[in-house]
Formats: structure tokens, sequence, C-alpha cells
């Protein structure tokens, strides 16, 4: 489809009768449905999350002098997890969720991405799977859109999300619309007349108008239309502090599991603000207590569907083995990987351990890689969905080599 695909047009363009969620300062959430009975979010978090501060390995004898003032080594209490790793005090709530074996996490993971640290082509990388390397001309494709195109059935109308840009994740061949939370596309009457000479004499835009408000009316069928243009405005305004004072993570998560609890079978969506270059203990715990409120959002939310439900939060890459001189970390390789849900296999922390000392480290200042987090994906889709293992090595993720991993779906 071209750039201006159905439904594209009014919801991406924002200017009648949209809330606050259809604003940049909102994160935006992708959707699509497909003819599973499991559901599978995919979390991106964006910034680079530091993993040795996230769950720390506290048993390694390098960590202490590593992380002198920034991450607290006395962590054989409550956070303690299994002897040798704890977790942040921050993600304290997510304990019960440990104990019941719904929460489980793999450690000095990373995407094939190396050495330049970008954000953005580190982004990209994770985003596309492998199937396309930073700088390409090549179009891009999402490892999650190619997931789609093995799932017959799945049609535009199943797949939803209202954002100012696409996720990477999600591009691709097989069609996807947008939806974000709080975002309603409602008009007066005069407003809809109005739309309608609009566009009388042009077909595409005629279409797209109808469509829109046909989506409109199924997603939100009894919101009432604003009476005035000042009342739409207030409504915004409104919307845009709401997510300034750090509530939109909530609506996003509370969104998404409206939906899923439908028909909807993939979610993803972004957390920002992982970046830790410094007063990383106040920013870390910071974002933590967002994903941490993400996940006990949707767990409320999704009731019986949590458990069918598999949560994988990624991010591009992680972040420095030793503090820097302004309280932070800067960027690294190998990072964490979080897996939650009720069709988790939890209550443990994969990967193989490399080691903190100066020899184990990735270029003497990375924590090191060991297993590739695509991998993780792909066995949490093969565990949900049955999807074929040549199919992931050469079709979702190209070039993978997903070797012998226990499982993590139940």
């Amino acid at each position: 489809m071209s750039l201006l695909t159905r439904r594209n047009f009014l919801l991406r363009a924002g200017a009648l009768g949209c809330s606050a969620a259809a604003s940049p300062l909102m994160t935006p959430v992708t959707f699509a449905s497909a003819p599973w009975d499991n559901r599978l979010i995919v979390i991106i978090l964006r910034g680079g999350m530091d993993g040795l501060d996230v769950v720390r390995p506290y048993g390694d004898p390098e960590f202490a002098g590593l992380r002198a003032g920034l991450s607290p080594v006395a962590e054989t209490g409550p956070q303690d997890l299994d002897g040798f790793y704890a977790l942040h005090p921050a993600l304290s709530g997510l304990r019960p969720m440990w104990q019941a074996g719904q929460l489980s996490f793999a450690h000095a993971v990373s995407t094939p991405y190396r050495d330049k640290r970008s954000h953005f082509d580190g982004q990209d990388m994770l985003e596309a799977g492998g199937a396309t390397v930073p700088g390409a001309t090549t179009q891009r494709s999402g490892w999650l859109n190619r997931l789609l195109l093995q799932a017959p059935g799945h049609d535009v109308r199943t797949a939803f999300a209202v954002g100012r840009e696409d996720l990477t994740i999600l591009a691709g061949a097989a069609e996807v619309s947008n939806w974000a939370p709080d975002t309603r596309l409602v008009m007066s009457a005069q407003a809809k007349r109005l739309l309608e000479l609009v566009t009388h004499d042009d077909p595409l835009f005629a279409d797209n108008a109808a469509e829109a408000l046909e989506l409109a009316a199924a997603i939100d069928p009894e919101a009432e239309a604003p009476e005035d243009f000042g009342d739409m405005l207030q409504d915004m305004t409104e919307g845009m502090a709401e997510s300034r004072k750090g509530k939109g993570h909530v609506k996003l998560a509370e969104f998404t599991a409206s939906q899923l609890r439908q028909e909807t079978r993939i979610a993803a969506f972004s957390l920002n603000n992982w970046d830790t270059h410094r007063n990383q203990a106040r920013t870390i715990r910071r974002s933590l207590s967002q994903l941490q409120e993400v996940l006990l959002t949707l767990q409320q939310e999704l009731g019986p569907v949590w458990e069918k439900t598999a949560v994988l939060a990624m991010t591009e890459f992680g972040r420095t083995a030793r503090a820097n001189g302004t309280g932070g970390t800067d960027h690294g390789t190998g990072g964490l990987m979080l897996m939650a849900g009720g069709a988790v296999r939890g209550g443990k922390v994969h990967g193989k351990w490399p080691g903190l000392a100066a020899a184990d480290l990735y270029k003497e200042r990375d924590l090191m890689p060991t297993e590739d987090v695509r991998t993780y994906a792909a066995m949490a889709i093969q565990g949900l969905f049955g999807t074929e293992r040549s199919v992931l090595e050469g079709t979702v993720f190209p070039g993978l080599d997903m070797g012998a991993r226990p499982q993590v779906i139940l």
C-alpha cells in the first residue's frame, strides 16, 4: 500500500476532533490481531536500559568495585532472586509475579549491533530483527510484521495503532492500522458535514474519511462529540498535561489490555527515558517505576487473559560495566530482557553469565553479550503460536540460529 493507507489520512492528521493521544507527547502504540489464542506484548525500552542495575549480579566479585556508589551490593535481603542476582528496589512490586513463576529475565543478551552505540541504529536493528543493517537503503520491515504474514486470516481491521510515527517492529507488507490510548475521532454534525463537502470530489479522501469515522464509532461508540472547537482544544490540553505528569504509560497499558481482551493478539509499544548518562540512581528508578506500573496494570486489566499472555521488554543495548564520573553509565553492549505474563515460564534468570573481570568484558568496557536477544523472542513466539523454527530463523529473524535453549513459555 502507499504511505497514505486507508485510515491514515484522518487518523494521522489529528486535525478533526482528535484528543491528546494524537499529540507528539504521547507514546505511539501499535496493535495487530491474528487467529491465535495466546497474546504477545512487545515493549521497546528506548534509550539503552542498564541491565546490570535492573538485575544486579551481586554474586560476581567484580560487581561491587565496578558499581561503587551506583548499585548497592547488599542485595541478599528482600530483593534477592536466586543467590546471585537481585532485583532493583524500584521493581519490588514485581516480587509476587516472580514468586508466582510469571516473571523471568535474560541477562547478557544483545542484537548483532556492535560498537557504534547509536540509539537510532540500535533500535532499528532491534525492531527489524536483523533483517536489515543500520544505514541500509533497502526497505525496512519489522519482525512482528513478518510474523503476521505467517498468520492467515489477519486483516487490517484487526490491527490498530495511532501515534506520531510507526513502530519499525510492525512495518512491512502486512497491513496494519494504528491507534493510541485516549485517541477519539468524534465530530459534531456540522464538522461531519464539512468533511463530506471537502472530500466529496476526491474518492481517495472520501473513502478515508468514511472509514475513519466508521472505525472511530466502532472503537468508541458512546463517545460524545465536543460541542465546539474550544472544548476539543481543552480536552487536548488536559490530556497533554496528564501525559507530562507521567500518566501516559498507565493509559497505554490500559488501552493495550482492552484490545487484547477482545480480538487483538499482538501489541507493541515503547517506553522512553532509559538513557542514564547522569544521576542514574534517580532517573532509572523513575523509569523502572513506570515499567512496573505498566506490567501490574496489564496483569490487572487483562484478568484471565493474563494467563495466555507473554510480555517481552527489550532494549537496543546495555550500558558500560563501570559507572562514569557523573553518577551514570554510558552506552554499552550486553543488556537485559524482561519476560512476564501468565504464559511465561518464570522464576529464572536465563543466560550464560560472562563475568565482570576486565578480561571478560567486551572491549574491556561493556558486559559481554553471550546470547542473541532475538533467540528469546523467537522462543516466546514458538511457544505461544507454534511457529515453525525454520520460519523463525529464516523469515521472522533472518540469519538467527536458535540453538538449544530452555523453553521460556509454559
